[in-house]
């Protein structure tokens, strides 16, 4: 067992001893993942309800940990380890997408495409304590979905949603939010890319230039208020959260698990098919419900992505579809319910 390994069963145990007789529940997910851990070495145990592990309490409890810049230098073991590049997002998270172009999604007469609803993605985060944070988001086959689950307890990576991003569509597929958190990132990467190879997603391919989308992009973004980005002839425009987001003693850069994203598929004569979230605290939930169904705005989801974060966020999907423009006056209103702020193209993380 690791050193990291050897302070974390310490710690456990010491919070054992203070606490007297512990459920039977904690001794059995501690008998559980005790292997797990050993295996990984790095990867921290997460806390219970209620409790809080060192990382929670920003390595000692002296407030949140923040996020230190990085650059793509930094990542290079990580794009290895993961078996394609990514980018740096503000220059404080590293992303990597996996678009699920192997898949063949239709939803009410939609083709789906990758950058409207299917894609995988990951993001690493360094922080002054020098641990490392993996958030994603696994899009994954009815068929996959158990074998990944199971790959990812393999690994020491938290499941912490599951859910879907569409309404009726065929094949069935699933959503799952991973969180990851070690002091080798190296480590956390591999275990990412094992949990990738349960899927059938395509390797990498060269990047190409997006081709142009058939859509009203300037009244877009006139009625949107932020200057959206054409991503694989997806136009996307993106919002984060203002406040701080806090997740188990760590700090959320911004723009990281905290967005509400809105995709545009051209569909033909000005007309988009409309998929993306919101992110939302819960006084915020019911005048956004609200709003998008006033506009006619058909509502997917309404869960959490994360365990742990404060504050609580809440996050709703979304499928519509309708003259492009049109949209955006249905999801504007709905924005202003909320406290974010745009996020532009050179800033915004693919979604």
């Amino acid at each position: 067992m690791s050193g990291e390994s050897r302070q974390e069963s310490d710690t456990h145990d010491n919070d054992v001893s203070a606490a007297g007789t512990q459920p039977r529940r904690r001794l059995l997910v501690a008998a559980a993942l005790a292997p797990v851990l050993a295996g990984v070495g790095t990867v921290a145990a997460l806390a219970e309800p209620g409790e809080t592990t060192e990382a929670a309490k920003g390595g000692g409890g002296h407030g949140p940990v923040k996020p230190v810049p990085t650059t793509l230098a930094d990542w290079k073991k990580v794009a290895h380890a993961l078996g394609r590049p990514g980018n740096m997002v503000r220059g404080l998270f590293y992303h990597t997408a996996f678009p699920r172009s192997d898949l063949n999604v239709v939803s009410y007469g939609v083709k789906v495409s990758p950058g409207l609803a299917l894609g995988s993605h990951v993001a690493f985060v360094r922080y002054t304590d020098h641990s490392v944070l993996a958030m994603g988001d696994l899009n994954v086959t009815e068929d996959e979905l158990q074998k990944v689950i199971d790959a990812l307890t393999e690994h020491g990576i938290a499941v912490t949603a599951l859910h879907k991003h569409l309404l009726s569509h065929s094949p069935d597929v699933w959503w799952t939010h991973i969180h990851g958190h070690g002091h080798d990132a190296v480590t956390l990467a591999r275990g990412v890319r094992a949990v990738i190879g349960r899927t059938s997603s395509p390797p990498a391919k060269p990047p190409t230039a997006p081709p142009r989308i058939d859509l009203d992009l300037a009244g877009i973004d006139a009625v949107m208020g932020v200057k959206g980005t054409n991503d694989g002839g997806i136009y996307k425009s993106v919002f984060a959260r203002q406040e701080p987001i806090i997740d188990r003693g760590m700090v959320l850069p911004q723009g990281l698990g905290a967005t509400s994203a809105f995709n545009f598929q051209p569909l033909g004569g000005g007309r988009a098919a409309l998929n993306g979230d919101f992110v939302m605290v819960a006084d915020e939930v019911q005048d956004v419900l609200t709003t998008l169904r006033r506009g006619g705005i058909s509502l997917v989801e309404v869960h959490n992505h994360g365990l742990r974060e404060e504050p609580r966020l809440f996050f709703t999907h979304l499928w519509a579809v309708d003259d492009a423009v049109e949209l955006a006056k249905a999801l504007r209103p709905a924005v202003d319910a909320t406290n974010v702020v745009p996020i532009e193209p050179e800033q915004a993380p693919p979604t």
